[in-house]
């Protein structure tokens, strides 16, 4: 048991160090030498565990899709705008997430058939979009897919521009300035004055905690 657990210790060391050097670096000018200097580990502890800095960028990926979770709110437009709170909040506390982005934004060698952050939160965007629909709360004939492909789209954009102009310290209030302009295009107008543009009381503290238990 004590040598299961120093292994998975010496995994999530290497996994968080890996991920502080994609996040600063990108993917081709990371390199395993800073990956291990950073987990203090050696060469055949790195090794023992991933193969190459591939294995080390596919895991990552891997992990923030198991880590992925949406609010239970009732009103699944509301969970919708929570996830995208909980992402933004996410960005500006959690290496291990802004590595996973800057692995699927930027055009480097790293190839993976993983699904990226992106990716992930469309598919839980659209769940909770065909729930929405079934509950009334959306415009009729909306285009699910379409849909969830803008609002995806639109976070994308914001925070790239919130990372580049403040190092993403704007970046929930830029998500509150989108819902104000996306909502009209896709939601039941008796729905969006019930709707609530600003983090959830817990989100601001709360969102944060919790990714910092995911172990890495």
């Amino acid at each position: 048991m004590a040598l299961q657990e120093r292994g998975i210790k010496s995994r999530n060391l290497i996994l968080r160090a890996a991920a502080e050097v994609f996040d600063e670096r990108g993917y081709d000018s990371a390199s395993t030498t800073e990956i291990l200097e950073r987990s203090g580990l050696t060469r055949g502890a790195l090794y023992h565990h991933f193969p190459s800095k591939e294995a080390i960028a596919v895991a990552l990926l891997t992990l923030h899709g198991e880590a992925l979770t949406v609010s239970a709110q009732p009103v699944k437009v509301q969970a919708v705008i929570d996830h995208t709170f909980d992402f933004a909040f996410g960005l500006q506390r959690d290496p291990v997430l802004r590595a996973c982005v800057r692995l699927a934004v930027e055009q480097t060698t790293f190839r993976s058939h993983a699904f990226t952050p992106y990716q992930q939160s469309r598919a839980a965007v659209l769940a909770l979009l065909g729930q929405a629909q079934q509950q009334g709360e959306l415009l009729p004939g909306l285009d699910l897919p379409e849909a969830a492909d803008m609002i995806i789209g639109t976070f994308t954009g914001i925070q790239v521009m919130s990372q580049v102009q403040t190092g993403r310290e704007d970046l929930p209030e830029r998500v509150g300035m989108m819902w104000r302009f996306l909502l009209p295009g896709f939601v039941n107008p008796g729905m969006i004055g019930r709707l609530r543009l600003t983090p959830a009381p817990r989100s601001a503290e709360a969102a944060g905690a919790a990714r910092e238990t995911v172990q890495v």
